[in-house]
């Protein structure tokens, strides 16, 4: 695994310690992510406002706050963060409410496949470090066209 996904952070939130332990022991033997499990989506909130993450990976249905109540919450305090949501139900109503209102990046049905879980994660990952590295460049963009603008204005200076 490479360095970049050594530092990889992932929360997984789900009312079921099962899933959770199925999902980081997965996880762990298969890649060198960072893995945080959370049964209450509050105390995930609490850790995705302190520390930096990569993904979060939702329930759906938990008792405490639904998966896109959740996610909604994460959008606000990492709005870069692609959000996932996990779901037994195949409801697609809930799907397309979930992405228009969250910004959902994926939506898995239970029982997962675990090499397309893989693939979305990665792909999740590989997103928001490729937006990270279009906002520098941009930035970068930015600082070099306030430079032109002041080296032309300097000139414009010295000959008229």
């Amino acid at each position: 695994m490479s360095q970049e996904e050594s530092r990889t952070t992932i929360v997984l939130v789900d009312d079921e310690d099962m899933v959770l332990t199925s999902l980081s022991s997965f996880l762990s033997l298969e890649t060198d992510y960072h893995v945080e499990t959370f049964l209450n989506p509050e105390k995930a909130l609490d850790f995705i406002k302190d520390n930096e993450i990569d993904l979060v990976l939702s329930d759906y249905l938990m008792p405490e706050m639904d998966g896109i109540t959740f996610l909604g919450e994460v959008r606000k305090i990492r709005p870069d963060a692609p959000r996932v949501i996990l779901t037994g139900y195949a409801d697609k109503e809930n799907a397309i409410k979930a992405i228009n209102e969250v910004g959902l990046f994926q939506y898995i049905e239970k029982p997962w496949d675990n090499d397309d879980l893989l693939i979305i994660l990665r792909n999740g990952i590989e997103r928001k470090q490729l937006m990270k590295q279009l906002e520098e460049k941009i930035a970068e963009i930015n600082d070099a066209y306030g430079d032109l603008q002041t080296m032309h204005k300097q000139i414009l200076k010295t000959f008229v």
